[in-house]
């Protein structure tokens, strides 16, 4: 037999299928040691087939197999996606497994287990031998260090080398939150909720849209979709955005299906990651729930997949393969012959178009369960409040409500999506603004480190006493971020227990379960947070939600800055009222008059959607044209500028043969010029014609330097 393998190297002169003999125990999806150039290197055995394309002498044997970790659906999808977004197949199959066991840093943790084994005559006088024999009997086997420190060593040995006990080893499982509890409870489905149910179980169209306002009861429709499909022996795939979701939805899938349910992202410790992997991979455990690399999980014969909060950019990843979790879920769909569920309270523009022109099933929910109103939204013009004398972070009307929350034993929940103590730090005396030595932009002030961060490669600075750029004294701090607004919290309610929650405070391990299991324990009043506080979550007792800067996304270049000012107030506001009290949301800007927070305060998405397709359609952006990005990122700025004027000549031949086509295309730097120390232009392109999309790929992507990298975007989430 020849095994068609594609050698663990990614890198596009080897990214090719390569032929080897396969002795016994190769098998389709093996990972394998094979000979190559030289040296012995990982391979993955795509296909056995009858005979070869090469001379059989030639061929060299597989050195050995090392485990079998490709699903059949794994091997079928990976020449697709590799094929969509322009990468090595190498790279695509590295997706599909934990990186700490490609690398060989991570393998099963074991245990001694000590085995009841059969009756054995004792003498009179071994007592603790006797004790020990019985204890064990009653329990069949035990843990050989509890059984040895409860009846000593000496008794122990004596009873394995009599053959009465033996020892075995036992896999040992790292279970990730492991303290994780939830109510079991199966709620009785609305009228609303099992229409919904009907109507996916009975349309034709793969891709299901579930459109349900905040609290409207998509969560128990998911639940029993899963439960539908694992009563057929299928398995289930549960994605949502963000790790800060993963606990609250793997307690209530855990809490309905115990030990079936297994965990996957980044956040886990490399040996929980490779244990819930491999219960995926073994059927251990059938229902696989993550953020966006989840999507990738070893599970098959998928009966249902649910991505929820469909509508968030952080299902589009921005490292290479820059694939989309949404795309790679209908792949797998397609395979499995499953349906699709897409889940939000305000989907995204173009998910919403497919699912009312027919290409999507539309469902909604246009109401809460059991008829609970949605929050009361107050809009706060804080152009009022500065021409009051109010410079603090709260509107007067936020801290009305605040007091009255507080006074009534509820929670409350502040939103401010910009972490740190204050935007910037700024010199009075010239004007300059402190930035980032190795990024073009301005360094974040965070008071309780007392240092400059930058948020885009982690470096910290400590903070000067003068300016760097004129010597002067006078340094300002402009903005507010998370530490800034709890520090002014503490000053206006010194007995309230406050929270932060931002990438600062959840770094740690399970830090995101900690600070939201404390807040649901109500062992905190006020929970202050940025854009991960603002979906999917469930506190009975949140009366109050405050929006600061509701306006902030709004002035950001970008055409989708609209769209996620409307779906971030609608999200956070949802997390109010969601039990019995009405829930109350003050939304503060500067722009009260924007027709987006017009909209989003009366919760009327398809308004909000009308007015903005319009406005798409007319000016041709997505999903009426695609934008494509060409990156170009050096050390140097002369290797950037090199590059990008290769690849840009390159891509205007394209533009020169089909100028009907675009309705843009130039080069030029990118917004943020610097990032990581590395210098970043940008090729910028408008189409009408998504067929010019492989050419683009291979022009941008033929340009091959080791001094600069090349990658492409489409509609990407972050421009700049």
């Amino acid at each position: 037999m020849t095994a068609e393998v594609i050698v663990d190297i990614a890198h596009s002169e080897v990214d090719r299928i390569f032929e080897y003999r396969a002795g016994g125990g190769v098998e389709e999806g093996c990972r394998v040691r094979v000979p190559f150039g030289g040296r012995t290197v990982d391979g993955y055995v795509m296909r056995l087939k009858e005979g070869s394309d090469f001379d059989p002498a030639k061929l060299k044997s597989v050195s050995s197999v090392i485990d079998r970790p490709l699903t059949r659906e794994c091997l079928s999808l990976v020449h697709t996606v590799s094929a969509r977004y322009r990468c090595a197949k190498a790279l695509t199959l590295r997706l599909f497994l934990p990186a700490e066991m490609r690398r060989g840093t991570v393998r099963e943790l074991q245990r001694n287990v000590a085995v009841y084994e059969k009756e054995v005559e004792l003498s009179s006088r071994a007592k603790s031998q006797a004790a020990a024999l019985a204890w064990l009997r009653g329990r069949g086997r035990a843990p050989y260090t509890e059984y040895r420190d409860k009846f000593g060593d000496g008794a122990v040995r004596a009873l394995i080398e009599r053959g009465a006990v033996r020892l075995e080893k036992e896999r040992v499982g790292r279970k990730p939150l492991k303290d994780l509890a939830a109510s079991a409870a199966v709620h009785e489905l609305t009228p609303a909720q099992a229409a919904a149910l009907e109507r996916i179980a009975a349309s034709p169209r793969r891709v299901q849209l579930l459109h349900g306002v905040t609290g409207s009861g998509k969560t128990e429709i998911y639940l029993t979709l899963i439960a539908r499909a694992l009563a057929e022996g299928r398995s289930a795939l549960f994605l949502v955005p963000e790790i800060s979701l993963t606990p609250q939805m793997f307690s209530q899938l855990r809490a309905r299906f115990g030990d079936r349910v297994a965990i996957l992202h980044s956040g886990l410790s490399a040996g929980e990651r490779f244990d819930e992997w491999q219960r995926l991979r073994s059927g251990e455990a059938t229902i696989a729930v993550g953020a966006r690399s989840a999507v990738f999980a070893p599970v098959e014969n998928i009966g249902v997949i649910v991505l929820d909060e469909e509508h968030d950019g952080s299902y589009q990843s921005e490292n290479n393969p820059r694939y989309n979790a949404r795309e790679i879920a209908e792949m797998r769909a397609a395979y499995n012959g499953c349906k699709l569920v897409l889940g939000s309270a305000t989907p995204s523009v173009e998910t919403y178009l497919k699912a009312s022109e027919g290409e999507y099933e539309l469902i909604e929910l246009p109401e809460r369960i059991n008829r609970r109103p949605l929050p009361e939204m107050r809009i706060a013009d804080m152009r009022r409040e500065v021409r009051r004398g109010n410079d603090s972070a709260f509107s007067s009307a936020l801290r009305d409500e605040l007091e009255a929350c507080l006074a009534a034993g509820n929670q409350a929940i502040l939103f401010l999506n910009r972490r740190g103590y204050a935007q910037s730090v700024v010199c009075r005396d010239c004007g300059a603004v402190l930035k980032c030595e190795q990024c073009d932009v301005s360094l974040t002030y965070h008071s309780e480190e007392g240092c400059l961060k930058c948020h885009y490669c982690g470096s910290n600075y400590k903070m000067p006493r003068a300016c760097p750029e004129c010597g002067g004294v006078h340094l300002s701090y402009t903005g507010t971020g998370t530490q800034k607004v709890v520090g002014e919290l503490k000053k206006l309610y010194p007995s309230a227990r406050i929270l932060r929650m931002d990438v600062d405070t959840t770094s740690g391990k399970e830090g995101h379960y900690k600070i939201l299991k404390r807040f649901a324990d109500r062992e905190a009043d006020i929970l202050v947070g940025t854009q991960m506080i603002a979906k999917g979550h469930d506190f009975p007792s949140v009366t109050l939600v405050g929006i600061l800067d509701a306006d902030m996304s709004l002035h950001f270049s970008d055409y989708r800055s609209g769209e996620r000012t409307f779906q971030l107030i609608t999200q956070v506001a949802g997390r109010s009222g969601r039990a019995g009290e009405q829930g109350r949301v003050v939304v503060q800007t500067y722009d009260p008059g924007n027709y987006i927070l017009r909209f989003a305060a009366a919760y009327d998405y398809k308004g909000f959607f009308r007015h903005e397709i319009a406005l798409r359609r007319s000016t041709a952006f997505p999903p009426f044209a695609r934008i494509v990005r060409v990156m170009v990122t050096a050390e140097q700025d002369k290797a950037a500028l090199e590059a990008l004027k290769e690849v840009y000549f390159s891509l205007k031949e394209v533009y020169d043969a089909h100028a009907g086509d675009f309705l843009f295309f130039n080069k030029m730097h990118a917004p943020v010029r610097r990032i990581q120390n590395r210098c970043r232009y940008q090729v910028l392109m408008r189409l009408t014609d998504d067929a010019l999309l492989p050419e683009i790929y291979d022009r941008a992507l033929a340009y091959k330097s080791r001094d600069a990298l090349v990658y492409v975007e489409e509609n990407p989430s972050n421009l700049s």
